[in-house]
């Protein structure tokens, strides 16, 4: 939720500064020559499906609910794992957004004139890590997330952390800028929105969570979400305080895991409040998002859209695992809870 961060601090100004960033990059779609592996994918056989909310929990950008075709497509079966990203950043050698230290003449020309330039300090390389409060003001979002420098994927908690021996969990700190990059390299695409939540869905009619419709706490572990109440106490009914490797939950019913809770997945979109209202409400053909972005809480913050929920998140609070669910934050933007999966076009 890492969007909605206030301005009354000095640590809101920073991430303030740091999430307005727009890094302009291309969508990529993989080059009709280069043959792209489908190992450790699965086929999702397109079809029609009733996109948008199914019950109270769902937002205002979640309505109206309408009709979308999705053609077939293949889908990472988990989460683009720490192993998966390192391979790419050793053969290509690529810097992440977190591991970049903050180009103030380039940001400058998008603030107010006159803006004065914050110390060198706060223009390090930082990403944002979750941490344990007490306070139960679920409006003040910067209580719990730190800008802490030198945070990124293979830091994920900052300078003296690592992911030795974590080969196997879901790679974070990745912006959607880093998400298309390995995208570019490997041969694949980000999912649109609606091919996320069709694959969420699995076939499942008017289905609140890719399991079904029985709440996440109720009988068998089905995900990685927050246990307990948030954020000021996390009980880990589900053995997991942050991120769990992939894989450790169920599948759904077309065999692919971890699309409710872990982490957040970057999708290609552009996130508009009110981009259902835009599309009919019959006859929708793989819609790839609007053509620019809209969130009524920051309207000059251009915003991808984010699915899936992650292990931040409890019915109390988010259900981002819902599969309707939508969330929405800047594409250089990077933290604790945020991460992708590929998808492949069957044609």
């Amino acid at each position: 939720m890492i969007n909605y961060i206030g301005n009354k601090t000095i640590l809101r100004s920073i991430i303030c500064i740091v999430l307005t960033i727009n890094i302009s990059c291309k969508n990529s779609d993989p080059k009709k020559d280069k043959l792209v592996s489908k190992e450790g994918m699965v086929f999702i056989p397109g079809g029609n499906f009733d996109m948008g909310g199914d019950n109270e929990e769902a937002r205002s950008d979640e309505f109206p609910k309408h009709q979308v075709t999705v053609s077939s497509f293949w889908m990472d079966i988990a989460e683009v794992t720490n192993a998966q990203f390192k391979k790419f950043v050793d053969e290509t050698g690529y810097t992440t957004t977190a591991e970049r230290k903050i180009d103030w003449d380039e940001i400058s020309i998008m603030l107010p004139p006159d803006t004065p330039k914050p110390h060198d300090s706060l223009l390090s390389p930082a990403s944002l890590v979750f941490k344990e409060v007490s306070t139960s003001n679920l409006n003040d979002y910067s209580k719990w997330w730190s800008l802490v420098k030198g945070a990124n994927w293979k830091q994920p908690f900052g300078p003296g952390s690592d992911i030795i021996g974590k080969e196997n969990f879901p790679v974070v700190h990745v912006s959607w800028e880093d998400a298309n990059a390995y995208c570019e390299w490997s041969g694949k695409r980000l999912p649109t929105e609606a091919e996320f939540e069709f694959a969420s869905r699995a076939g499942k009619i008017n289905s609140v969570y890719t399991w079904g419709n029985e709440k996440v706490d109720n009988g068998v572990l089905k995900a990685n979400t927050w246990d307990g109440e948030f954020p000021k106490k996390n009980t880990i009914k589900d053995k997991f305080y942050y991120a769990a490797p992939v894989k450790s939950f169920k599948p759904n019913n077309y065999g692919l895991y971890d699309l409710a809770g872990n982490v957040w997945e970057w999708c290609s979109d552009w996130y508009h409040a009110n981009y259902y209202s835009m599309l009919p409400k019959q006859g929708s053909v793989d819609p790839t998002g609007p053509d620019s972005s809209y969130d009524p809480v920051e309207p000059f913050s251009e915003k991808k859209v984010i699915r899936g929920g992650s292990f931040l998140c409890n019915d109390s609070y988010c259900s981002g695992y819902r599969n309707s669910a939508r969330m929405k934050t800047t594409p250089d933007s990077s933290s604790l809870h945020t991460g992708f999966r590929t998808v492949v076009s069957a044609d």
